[in-house]
């Protein structure tokens, strides 16, 4: 079998290694801090998504992209934290909560659905003495 560092330079592996850390720590802190700020109305359907509504074209159309890169990156580590350290489902919802796509609200309703997710969503929001997520019942996940 052939040895990674004839595949991969040493300093390429200590950078991912080191990327890898950094990632699994600022998903601990990120995560937590994100859950905490969400109105506990959210995943309803009835919540209004209205974010910069008012302010210039230029500077909507600039977040829209850094916001949607960002939760792109937050997807794909979440499906790398799938089999690495880390907070991979949590990870990938959050990706998804930042993107904006048709369909998107529905997704993010089943990911949050899903009993334990929102068990550890709420015990973490439980801890900084949030009110629970509120999940319309025909999203709720059944199984």
């Amino acid at each position: 079998m052939p040895d990674f560092t004839s595949l991969v330079s040493p300093v390429a592996l200590e950078f991912l290694f080191l990327l890898s850390i950094v990632g699994f720590v600022a998903s601990v802190i990120a995560i937590p801090w994100i859950l905490i700020r969400l109105p506990q109305d959210y995943f309803c359907e009835s919540y209004p998504r209205t974010w910069l509504k008012g302010h210039h074209l230029v500077l909507r159309l600039f977040v829209l992209v850094l916001k949607n890169l960002v939760g792109g990156i937050l997807l794909l580590g979440g499906i790398a934290m799938l089999v690495l350290p880390g907070q991979g489902l949590l990870t990938m919802l959050i990706g998804v909560s930042l993107m904006d796509f048709p369909g998107k609200r529905a997704i993010e309703r089943k990911l949050v659905s899903r009993p334990l997710i929102l068990q550890a969503i709420n015990r973490v929001r439980q801890r900084f003495d949030r009110p629970p997520l509120l999940i319309e019942e025909h999203a709720v996940h059944k199984s």
